[in-house]
């Protein structure tokens, strides 16, 4: 039976590779590696690199494949379930075109597959349209999460407190009820100047992993302006931009007991 083997790269860095993951790079037959145009050529570059450096194996063949565009009309969650399927059909046709009865394609997904990332969904789309049998193995991998509090010498979690990992656009929305601590992942919309509490902290991250990382932190009120600059500034210099930050609220002592 054929195999997807979906692999977790890390947050940018090459030598957040782990031993498990480039041991299942040398066991496919086929390598995916999603290009998203000349902005965000350095996302294609980092798996090509990862590839340079760990691919021992000269029968695994690597191919390119060009990412949807994501529609903007109608609601949300049908421009993405539709942006799944067109990509589902992609990994549909590498399975049947460019592979045997017995051989492994593999997907190299940024971060870890399990935390917003969106490949499993589309493999899930791939076995539920039923036109291909297939294996589905998965290799996790370093997170912008660990990158963030790694780089910023911090622990994720207090002591007897939970902490919400969200999007920006949910941050937005409101401060979730539910936690004191807020792990923002996917915000293009800056929410953290939503948040309006005087003394809340915020420890962000941008390009967590990679030589252009960028680190800030302090009271919220007192850097939000600095991140927002910093931010524009290097979105302008690189064409795109990948920001992880978690913010922190003041815990009552009832919470932190």
């Amino acid at each position: 039976m054929r195999k997807i083997l979906v692999i977790g790269i890390g947050a940018g860095n090459p030598e957040h590779m782990t031993v498990q993951a480039i041991k299942a790079l040398n066991r496919a037959d086929v390598l995916l590696i999603p290009t998203k145009g000349a902005e965000k050529a350095y996302l294609a570059e980092v798996r090509r690199e990862i590839c340079d450096r760990f691919l021992e194996n000269p029968a695994c063949r690597i191919l390119d494949y060009a990412v949807p565009v994501r529609r903007a009309d109608g609601s949300y969650e049908d421009g993405v379930h539709d942006w799944h399927r067109a990509i589902a059909a992609i990994y549909e046709r590498t399975l049947l075109d460019e592979l045997g009865e017995d051989q492994t394609l593999g997907l190299l997904v940024w971060g870890d597959p399990m935390l917003y990332d969106s490949t499993l969904r589309i493999v899930g789309h791939v076995r539920d349209v039923g036109r291909v049998a297939f294996g589905t193995e998965v290799v996790p991998g370093i997170t912008s999460v660990q990158a963030l509090c790694a780089g910023h010498g911090i622990a994720l979690n207090r002591i007897g407190l939970p902490v919400e990992i969200t999007t920006g656009r949910r941050l937005a929305e409101g401060w979730p009820e539910s936690a004191r601590d807020a792990l923002v992942m996917l915000d293009g919309v800056q929410a953290f100047r939503t948040v309006t509490d005087p003394e809340a902290e915020i420890w962000w991250g941008a390009y967590l992993g990679t030589p252009h990382e960028i680190l800030l932190s302090g009271k919220l009120a007192d850097v939000a302006e600095a991140i927002t600059e910093t931010r524009a500034k290097a979105r302008e210099e690189h064409g795109w931009i990948m920001d992880t930050y978690l913010i922190r609220r003041p815990a009552g002592e009832e919470e932190a007991a």
